[in-house]
């Protein structure tokens, strides 16, 4: 896991950039947002993967990654393809984003270090 979390970071903090450049010429209104989730999920992404955390933070490591996947492939493929073939994937990417932080809280107010 650790390793699969550590290349989506790389992958997200890459993109992130790209489309945070490409966002200045063309397409601001997808690619904006996708710089902004990728370039905000790829730190804590990372850090979460490499902390040596409780098991409560693996809940959240899976959440901030699921949802960072659907969230900007959801943009990735809208800006490419000019449509959404699955429109619910941001939706629920969002959705997953929201349960992995929460799960940071509940592992901030409970887990204990071993």
């Amino acid at each position: 896991m650790e390793r699969i979390a550590i290349i989506l970071a790389g992958l997200l903090g890459a993109s992130g950039v790209a489309a945070a450049a490409a966002s200045s010429h063309a397409g601001a209104a997808l690619l904006g947002p996708y710089a902004l989730i990728a370039l905000t999920h790829a730190p804590a992404i990372l850090a979460l993967a490499l902390a040596a955390l409780p098991p409560v933070f693996n809940g959240a490591l899976i959440a901030l990654m699921t949802g960072s996947l659907l969230f900007c492939g959801d943009l990735a493929l809208r800006h490419l393809l000019g449509a959404a073939p699955l429109p619910l994937l941001a939706p629920a990417g969002g959705m997953a984003l929201i349960l992995g932080w929460s799960l940071l809280i509940v592992g901030g107010l409970f887990a204990r270090r071993g």
